[in-house]
């Protein structure tokens, strides 16, 4: 049993969070524009992860460090980063290279 606690933001239509809790993985929601004020919401002091599954709301990685800098950021998707964001993800992985239920098992062992 864990006590890790995620952010996933975005659509999640590959289902990482749904795998992250089928790990004993609080998970909390942004289902749309990434701001200071949602992640708060879905209580970003506290996770242990931030995962990104929308590219276009990439600005929400800085947002969520800078609330809580010690937050892993992923993005989970198949488009690539913007430039910018790029040197603020701690990982990057395109759902078409690896599942869900892999990435889920990595980010639960790593933490």
């Amino acid at each position: 049993m864990t006590d890790l606690t995620a952010v996933v933001a975005g659509p999640d239509s590959e289902g990482l969070g749904d795998e992250l809790e089928s790990h004993d993985v609080t998970v909390s929601r942004i289902d749309g524009a990434v701001t200071g004020d949602t992640l708060d919401d879905a209580g970003i002091d506290d996770a242990a992860l931030f995962v990104l599954t929308d590219t276009a709301e990439a600005t929400g990685i800085a947002v969520a460090k800078d609330r809580n800098p010690d937050v892993r950021a992923v993005v989970y998707a198949t488009e690539s980063l913007p430039e910018f964001a790029k040197g603020q993800a701690d990982l990057a992985v395109d759902p078409e290279l690896l599942s869900p239920a892999v990435v889920a098992d990595e980010l639960v062992a790593g933490a």
